[in-house]
């Protein structure tokens, strides 16, 4: 763990101790995270935690019909994979990598043995887990009440704070699975926002060109959810990105 560079390391595990790290790191294996990777299917066993170095992940719910939602996402400041420490090995969602990157991968059944010994991993995980709580309200809260212009600025925003740059890989079909609306409302919130000059959009590619009035535009659900992120997960620090 040691070797990887700073820049690529999930901020929880860097977090951790050093003896804490060293009964870990025989299990970890790194692993790629392309994007449109399914992690795990609704109903399906969670035989594996990830942790994020530089990969995205989204956990979206899957309707009969085949429509989906987002209702959380994760990148390096935390994991993927609460169910496991919660007591339950499976989920109603999908686990969907929609930034690509790479990830450590750590199988349940080591991670439920260092949790069990009611030290740091396991507060820090159950911080994390409130703080994942809280975007998971504050979603739901935003999509019911909060236009698509305000749900799409705070989407963008959500992503910039785990990638590494001003820049998203993005069709306008997989912003409007994620946010549960019709690509239509996408197409022309995202017009607005070009329009306005706050982001430039080409063939899939978002590059946010200003993100102050990015946050502006916004809800409040946004600063919501980041100022409680930054609270419970002190291993964060207070940056552009987590």
């Amino acid at each position: 763990m040691s070797e990887t560079p700073p820049s690529l390391q999930n901020l929880l595990l860097a977090a951790l101790s050093d003896e804490v790290r060293e009964r870990l790191l025989p299990h970890l294996e790194q692993v790629p995270m392309p994007l449109g990777q399914v992690l795990y299917e609704s109903g399906g066993s969670m035989g594996c935690v990830y942790f994020p170095i530089d990969a995205i992940v989204s956990t979206l719910y899957v309707m009969e019909s085949g429509a989906s939602v987002e209702i959380s996402v994760v990148g390096n400041e935390g994991f993927v994979g609460i169910e496991v420490v919660l007591g339950g090995c499976s989920t109603p969602s999908r686990g969907l990598v929609q930034g690509a990157g790479h990830a450590w991968r750590l199988p349940a059944v080591r991670l439920r043995e260092e949790f069990e010994q009611h030290g740091e991993l396991q507060q820090r995980m159950l911080r994390f887990t409130q703080a994942l709580v809280t975007q998971v309200s504050q979603t739901a809260a935003c999509n019911r009440h909060h236009t698509i212009d305000q749900q799409l600025c705070r989407w963008l925003l959500m992503l910039l704070d785990r990638l590494p740059d001003n820049q998203l890989t993005m069709t306008q079909e997989l912003i409007a699975n994620m946010l549960g609306v019709r690509r239509e409302g996408v197409t022309e919130a995202a017009s607005k926002l070009q329009r306005l000059g706050v982001i430039e959009y080409h063939r899939g590619h978002i590059t946010v060109l200003d993100r102050p009035r990015l946050e502006q535009l916004s809800c409040e659900c946004y600063a919501v959810v980041r100022k409680e992120t930054e609270r419970l997960l002190p291993w964060i620090g207070t940056r552009n990105d987590l």
